[in-house]
């Protein structure tokens, strides 16, 4: 689909930098690159470094030295993530001002001003600090502004919503962890947290909670998707609950499905705390017609359909520019 959407776009989440691209030139393979994402119209896109695989058989390591990382970078999760930062910000130098990782707010407001792609970086699972919280001030010093405590399996700082993982806890080194994150003003993102390790971080003050990218139980029940006492919990943090398009959470292939969930997102938490959250790269099966980056103004199109002007501007891109504009520091 060419040409600019009606509305400028914002989305909680994409796993592109792990795949090892050049994101700089348009690729025939992945579903983000610089010059799509600029071609749908899209202004604020998060980047989550991935650093473990799957439960049990992880994989990670074998998977990146099939993108051809670099031996050092496969070494462990904090090199990973060193690595994929570094990566990030070598392709912002590269993208002759196009994109560029915005640390605060004043960066936010002058690259959207600028028709910059703003960048906002984050970690998925915090098993990448390998155990010491110290490294998320060094987290926050490389451009990181949000980080989840748990990704596809449990780990040192808490459980896991994976099948089978037991639905563990908020550990005390995860709590060291939550504190470390409010002191260097990193958002704690709840995607992939247990039911009981969400409840404990919402229990806790000091640091600001939302959701990159799930799916919603009221509209599709699902082990990856939160029900809406959570929604409204968030809602209530001043938190924002970014919107899987993954079809397996969604519970359909169209983006209809994806649309209902917004819906019911918005009709539980409120208009201010609905976003996009597509999960893109991540290795999901995506609907119908978003099956990269340039489908999200067919999703856009289609929630105007249903909601007004105002609230898709908000869901589109206003939630989270909003969000990061009072988190980035």
């Amino acid at each position: 689909m060419s040409g600019a959407p009606p509305v400028p776009i914002a989305d909680g989440h994409a796993d592109s930098l792990m795949w090892n691209r050049d994101l700089c030139v348009r690729q025939r393979r992945g579903q983000v690159d610089f010059p799509r994402l600029a071609e749908a119209g899209v202004r604020l896109q998060c980047f989550t470094v991935v650093t473990r695989g799957y439960p049990l058989l992880d994989g990670f390591a074998a998977f990146a030295a099939l993108r051809r990382w670099p031996g050092a970078a496969r070494r462990g999760p904090w090199a990973r993530c060193l690595f994929q930062l570094d990566r990030m910000h070598a392709l912002c130098a590269r993208s002759e001002g196009r994109v560029r990782v915005v640390a605060s707010a004043a960066d936010l407001e002058e690259g959207l001003a600028g028709g910059r792609l703003a960048a906002v970086l984050g970690v998925e699972g915090g098993q990448a600090l390998e155990g010491r919280p110290e490294r998320v001030a060094e987290l926050r010093g490389r451009g990181v502004r949000f980080m989840s405590l748990t990704h596809l399996a449990n780990n040192e700082l808490g459980g896991s919503s994976s099948p089978l993982m037991g639905d563990r806890p908020l550990t005390p080194l995860g709590g060291e962890v939550v504190e470390a994150m409010g002191a260097a003003g990193l958002s704690v993102d709840l995607a992939h947290a247990s039911r009981r390790m969400l409840r404990d971080v919402l229990a806790r003050r000091g640091v600001r909670p939302f959701c990159s990218h799930a799916g919603v139980s009221g509209a599709h029940p699902s082990w990856r998707n939160l029900d809406d006492a959570a929604l409204r919990a968030i809602a209530d943090r001043g938190g924002v609950i970014g919107v899987i398009f993954a079809t397996i959470y969604l519970g359909g292939r169209e983006i209809a499905d994806v649309v209902r969930h917004l819906e019911h997102a918005l009709d539980v938490a409120g208009e201010d705390a609905v976003a996009f959250g597509s999960d893109f790269d991540g290795l999901v099966p995506l609907p119908r017609g978003l099956g990269d980056v340039t489908g999200l103004p067919r999703l856009v199109a289609a929630l105007a359909r249903r909601r007004s002007a105002a609230v898709v501007e908000k869901v589109a891109f206003g939630n989270w520019r909003r969000f990061f504009g009072e988190t980035l520091g």
